[in-house]
């Protein structure tokens, strides 16, 4: 048995190599012979072999049709990668180029890859920049925020045919690196030279929207592609190896809102070289469209808050689908940018008339000074159905005209490698009708030694599949069977739902042995995947700590992803402060539920093997048992903290608007004073028992760290304590309480203080509190006339 199945194995890796092999022998043969340039170029640098990546073959530069400098070096990864492609790199010690031969005049992505992998020259180290025609793309970019995942940076421009070049220039004393490079004619039409400019503040008698027409002669940098309530859209399922990612971290009134899915195919109803508003083939995978955030409440709205470049102009896209009526004009809503109305959506006459239909629109908006742009969707209250509802987004920074990147002239000579390049692929030819003639070979002669022993390959499950039989190093001493859970559950019976968020559903759950459970069980359209599933468990097997939720086992049978927790009889914090019809928390209480939480969190960073950052602390993670005893949970975005030798860890960022670190956003380091900050925010919102983002009240008002701070300058704290607890609050408390807030909330992570030093000054303020209590009996001194030095 084991002898058949390594026969398979061998020929099924034989028939892939050859095909490999075939591909790259008529590529080489092809180049030999002089042909014109593709209009397609994706080059794995640093190599001198092509790999497979997300279903597309990169050629190794050394043997492809582009140039690059002669002073530029190899550099190999000494560690495992995420991928073959960023297994080499190549380097430039001086200002170097890349040319490419351009057939073809037109609408180009170029995508540059860069991943800092361990080697002997130290890739972290590197700062430089790149520019293509005079016209900088990178300015100063830092490898070292790089290390642990790639960095993909795109562009859409205008170049001209002719040779194509691209500069990579280091700073003084740095080098400059890439590990790969895209370089592809686009689609007719995928993006319009034409399009609507909103301004937000129009002056009076003019209209907010006006035409634009230029978008083709700048370039363009992408900067969100997000999958607006679905999950991540790896580059293989895009037809332009495009990345589409969550939307999570950027919605903002999480409770107001449903996501809903399709269960239905989602059809192009026009071809594929179409321009808009109807989306064709290339505009988006039909999945994105099978998926939406719709509004629960006919009466609010959803947004999404996106820190973007300050004072630029952006390109947005905003893509819609009705699959939910039986005929047009029954839903019509808004979009508001900046929470002002930009358009009504759903009654356009030149979006196909047959539901469901894809489409798209697009609109050039220049960003305010704030950081951020808000992107709402709401009701119309006179429409047949009141619904409004988004399917995704993107939004590009455009940068200054640059008309078209023309050929270049006088270049001065690099590697050109024309030569060489015609004996190699005479040589390469010849070696490889070898190798297949060897491989049928010693095909035939196994299927002459075993005629008959034909078994079949088992199917493996997509990397998002929980049941795929990858090695794992999770506690498979936790495991319970879906039988049993179905059993606590009640088989999942509705009425067991004590919450949701997004993960999926939770259900109280009582076990074969009577203990009470919390069962978080997967939705099938959850963002949060395999890798959050496996880190929640690995990381709660093996720490232990009162103030830390207790995982009591796991299911992962027939794709299901299931976590059974210690059940918290009063749930989420959050719950306790507003919105609620549960009886509001009194001033001890809360200290001593901030105290258990920063508990949780110093044993963390301090006391759990290795250290762990949290990088989701917010008030639904904080959960409270029957004696309102704080439990810190969801690990599932966690990370190992930085070794001694580090100051940080690079990673993508991740956590909740409202409560994320934002020198985290800006840097991509992560380090324990990001959960410093987010805790602040929640010791913030224990105060003043507010949302940390309300886009009801005044644009000033409505991020509630920002609010705290700006209160903390004017003198005006007064203004934003809960008022149920403001006369039992005592002055030294109070002052101690917030002096801690003020400092979690420090703009720079290194004026921050560690959560040791949060939990010295919660308990300073506990202490203060009783002592009030102690010596006056009650707690009845009012903060209003102090409270403005409280910070």
């Amino acid at each position: 048995m084991a002898t058949h199945e390594l026969h398979i194995i061998q020929y099924s890796s034989l028939s892939a190599l050859l095909l490999q092999l075939l591909q790259l022998s008529s590529f080489l043969f092809l180049s030999s012979l002089g042909c014109t340039p593709p209009d397609k170029y994706r080059i794995n640098c640093g190599s001198h072999s092509n790999v497979l990546e997300s279903g597309k073959i990169y050629t190794g530069d050394s043997n492809s049709l582009v140039n690059f400098s002669s002073t530029s070096k190899i550099e190999t990864s000494q560690s495992s990668v995420s991928s073959p492609l960023y297994q080499t790199a190549r380097i430039f010690p001086n200002q170097s180029w890349y040319d490419f031969p351009v057939k073809i005049s037109g609408i180009y992505l170029l995508r540059l890859h860069f991943l800092a992998f361990k080697s002997p020259s130290n890739l972290p180290s590197a700062t430089f920049s790149v520019s293509v025609h005079r016209f900088g793309l990178l300015q100063n970019f830092e490898a070292q925020n790089h290390t642990n995942s790639a960095s993909v940076k795109e562009f859409f421009m205008n170049i001209t045919a002719g040779s194509f070049r691209i500069i990579f220039t280091p700073q003084t004393d740095s080098f400059a690196f890439v590990n790969a490079i895209e370089l592809f004619l686009l689609p007719r039409f995928l993006i319009a030279n034409q399009v609507s400019r909103f301004n937000p503040q129009p002056s009076i008698g003019q209209d907010s929207l006006s035409t634009y027409s230029g978008v083709l002669s700048r370039v363009l940098e992408t900067k969100y592609r997000l999958n607006i309530g679905g999950r991540v859209i790896p580059r293989g399922q895009d037809p332009l190896l495009r990345l589409w990612s969550s939307d999570e971290t950027y919605l903002v009134n999480q409770k107001e809102v449903k996501l809903v899915a399709y269960l239905g195919n989602i059809t192009f109803l026009v071809g594929k070289d179409s321009d808009g508003p109807n989306a064709n083939y290339y505009t988006a995978p039909s999945v994105i469209y099978k998926t939406a955030r719709e509004i629960n409440d006919t009466f609010q709205n959803i947004s999404w808050v996106l820190p973007v470049d300050r004072n630029v102009d952006h390109l947005v896209r905003v893509h819609f689908c009705d699959f939910w009526s039986i005929q047009c004009g029954l839903t019509i809503f808004g979009l508001y940018i900046y929470g002002q109305f930009t358009s009504f959506v759903n009654n356009d006459t030149l979006v196909s008339q047959q539901l469901p239909a894809p489409y798209y629109y697009d609109f050039l908006v220049h960003s305010d000074d704030s950081g951020f742009m808000r992107i709402s969707v709401e009701p119309q209250q006179s429409s047949l159905v009141v619904r409004a509802f988004l399917s995704g987004l993107e939004i590009m920074v455009m940068g200054n005209d640059s008309t078209d990147f023309r050929p270049l002239t006088n270049q001065s000579n690099g590697n050109h490698h024309s030569l060489l390049l015609v004996l190699g692929s005479v040589i390469g030819c010849l070696m490889l009708i070898f190798v297949v003639v060897l491989g049928l070979v010693w095909h035939l002669k196994i299927r002459k030694q075993r005629p008959s022993d034909v078994l079949s390959i088992p199917t493996i499950v997509g990397e998002g599949s929980p049941n795929r039989t990858s090695e794992r190093n999770v506690n498979l001493g936790l495991k319970i069977s879906l039988h049993d859970i179905q059993l606590a559950t009640e088989n999942f019976d509705e009425k067991q739902i004590i919450g949701t968020g997004g993960f999926g559903n939770v259900y109280l759950g009582v076990l074969r042995n009577g203990t009470r459970v919390a069962v978080k069980r997967s939705k099938s359209e959850s963002s949060q995947g395999l890798l959050q599933f496996e880190t929640e468990i690995m990381v709660l097997s093996k720490i232990r700590h009162r103030n830390l939720v207790s995982l009591i086992g796991y299911c992962e049978e027939n794709s299901e992803m299931i976590l059974v927790y210690e059940y918290m009889e009063n749930g989420a914090l959050r719950d306790h402060l507003y919105d609620t019809k549960l009886p509001s928390l009194c001033w001890k209480q809360r200290l001593e539920i901030c105290i258990g939480a920063a508990k949780g969190l110093h044993y963390l960073h301090e006391g759990a093997p290795g250290g762990i950052i949290h990088r989701d602390v917010k008030s639904t993670n904080i959960l409270l048992d029957e004696n309102h005893v704080a439990q810190v949970s969801d690990f599932g975005i966690s990370k190992t903290a930085p070794l001694d030798h580090q100051t940080h860890v690079s990673t993508n960022v991740k956590g909740t608007f409202g409560y994320l670190d934002p020198e985290y956003f800006k840097t991509e380091k992560l380090t324990e004073k990001c959960d410093v900050y987010s805790f602040g925010v929640v010791l913030l919102e224990v105060l003043c028992a507010r949302p940390t983002i309300d886009q009801s009240l005044p644009r000033e008002q409505m991020n509630l760290a920002d609010w705290g701070i700006l209160c903390k300058r004017k003198g005006m704290l007064q203004a934003i304590i809960d008022p149920s607890i403001k006369d039992q609050i005592d002055q030294n408390s109070l002052e101690k309480f917030s002096d801690i807030v003020g400092k979690c909330l420090q703009e720079y992570g290194s004026n921050r203080p560690t959560m040791g030093e949060v939990l010295r000054s919660l308990k300073y303020a506990l202490h203060f509190h009783e002592a009030s209590i102690h010596e006056d009996g009650s707690s009845n001194e009012s903060v209003n006339n102090n409270a403005a030095k409280a910070f």
